[in-house]
């Protein structure tokens, strides 16, 4: 059975949305006082600009609103006014951030769709809206193609330009930009992962989901591993299932939900291990 990834709870998100937030506080700037234009950082992309003091100070005033529906107006008003600004893409960037706290998938892959249209390589509305979109694929989707070939895109642009399109503010230390880049990856594996494990590919969905579930060492996923092992499991690699569900259960504790289906799956798969000869898994239903 699917478990939803709760987008709010889960660590890699909580350390996405730091690091955005990080982003796009530093790196909105005053207009430039001399007519030469700024270099770019040695990492990542020159921070946008504002061209005039009053589109700076309604960007500012713009992004310190909180709530999904005031920061989607906020930015939709701001746009309006300054239709070629180089910072529409940051407020609504800011709106995808708050409805993600509010945990509101719909609005938040609306507000990475905007974000897209301005800036196609942000890597961080490329990870969030294939994210969203895997975890919410489903056999009944009348525009299932349509998603699946979305969610391929968005994720392998993101992992293609991860190291190219952060904007690190001066803030950040290298650290913090390794892990966030880390993170991003991560998460565009796990979306790859979730599709394919959907889509019924499970060769390529175990291959995806192992490299997320390993590039994030430092803050395991519990919801990575327990997926892993679906996709072990519906190859009938029973042991490394088992095996995988046991690190899902591990760092299961702050998710029960996900507890006990992972501890459901592991049950299925002791039975399966001391079978002989074990049984082919059931079809996994599509999540609801």
């Amino acid at each position: 059975m699917w478990i939803e990834n709760n987008l709010m709870k889960s660590l890699l998100l909580i350390l996405t949305v730091a690091m955005l937030l990080g982003a796009l506080s530093l790196a909105a700037q005053e207009p430039p006082r001399a007519a030469s234009s700024t270099p770019p950082p040695a990492t990542g992309r020159r921070p946008p600009q504002a061209r005039t003091q009053p589109e700076f100070k309604d960007y500012n005033a713009a992004y310190a609103l909180s709530g999904g529906p005031a920061a989607e107006k906020a930015a939709n008003d701001f746009a309006e006014k300054y239709p070629t600004s180089e910072l529409r893409a940051y407020l609504y960037s800011k709106a995808m951030h708050e409805y993600q706290t509010e945990n509101n998938p719909g609005k938040m892959l609306a507000m990475g769709e905007k974000v897209l249209t301005l800036d196609a390589d942000n890597a961080v509305a490329l990870v969030l809206t294939a994210t969203v979109l895997s975890d919410n694929l489903s056999d009944s989707d009348q525009d299932r193609t349509a998603k699946v070939t979305e969610i391929k895109k968005n994720a392998t642009r993101a992992l293609d330009t991860a190291d190219t399109s952060f904007t690190p503010g001066p803030g950040n230390t290298a650290e913090q930009i390794a892990a966030y880049k880390t993170t991003l990856r991560s998460m565009a594996h796990s979306a790859l992962g979730i599709m394919y494990l959907k889509t019924g590919d499970n060769v390529a969905a175990e291959k995806e989901l192992r490299v997320a579930a390993d590039l994030n060492k430092a803050q395991p996923d519990a919801y990575n591993w327990y997926h892993l092992a679906l996709a072990q499991d519906h190859q009938e690699k029973y042991q490394e299932a088992l095996a995988s569900v046991d690190r899902a259960l591990q760092y299961a504790a702050s998710n029960p939900d996900l507890g006990k289906l992972a501890a459901g799956e592991r049950e299925r798969l002791i039975k399966l291990t001391t079978a002989s000869p074990g049984p082919s898994p059931s079809p996994t239903p599509p999540r609801q």
